[in-house]
């Protein structure tokens, strides 16, 4: 069985066509992603946002409920005023590291650059996470986090906020913001 396509239009044609040039520009204008850490190590302060966003949005369904209420007005208001400052007091307390996705090429030659041990192979890996941690949270840092700085952190933080450091650095790599299939 044989299928015919169309022919490809030629290339002067698509170059004159404004919706392609327009796509054309929007692609070529496109960043590629950040990703956030934040860190608060002031537990009042988290409670303290945790409490006032909890309180905005009990006011605000109260509120919205009975929107004739002038009491309910003036609860969600001095709530909305309280989580401003709640936010305002976490946003000077916690400390915002950013990671930028890195170009593909370059993520596929740091990650050759860092081949798993034997043992790690074995356990199914293609790289090796210890060596790699460090130069990959370097080099996708906005920050300026050196390599040295990212392995003392990696050495000297709990596990868990280690790993979500890691964590933050390699998921921007993979992140995609497409949505396929959607019109």
């Amino acid at each position: 069985m044989t299928t015919t396509s169309k022919p490809a239009p030629p290339q002067n044609a698509v170059d004159r066509d404004p919706h392609w040039a327009t796509t054309r520009a929007k692609l070529a204008a496109r960043k590629r992603p950040i990703a956030k850490m934040t860190i608060c190590d002031d537990q009042q302060v988290k409670d303290r946002l945790a409490t006032a966003q909890y309180t905005e949005r009990r006011a605000r369904a109260a509120a919205e409920l009975e929107p004739g209420n002038k009491d309910l007005k003036k609860a969600l208001t001095a709530a909305q005023a309280d989580l401003e400052a709640a936010q305002q007091a976490f946003n000077e307390a916690a400390i915002v590291l950013r990671f930028q996705g890195m170009r593909r090429p370059d993520f596929e030659e740091l990650k050759k650059a860092h081949p798993a041990t034997e043992e790690q192979a074995e356990d199914g890996l293609a790289f090796n996470p210890e060596t790699l941690g460090p130069e990959l949270i370097a080099a996708s840092s906005l920050d300026g986090i050196t390599v040295e700085e990212a392995a003392e952190y990696l050495t000297e933080w709990s596990e868990g906020e280690a790993a979500q450091l890691f964590d933050t650095a390699w998921q921007v790599q993979g992140e995609t913001r497409a949505d396929l299939g959607k019109d």
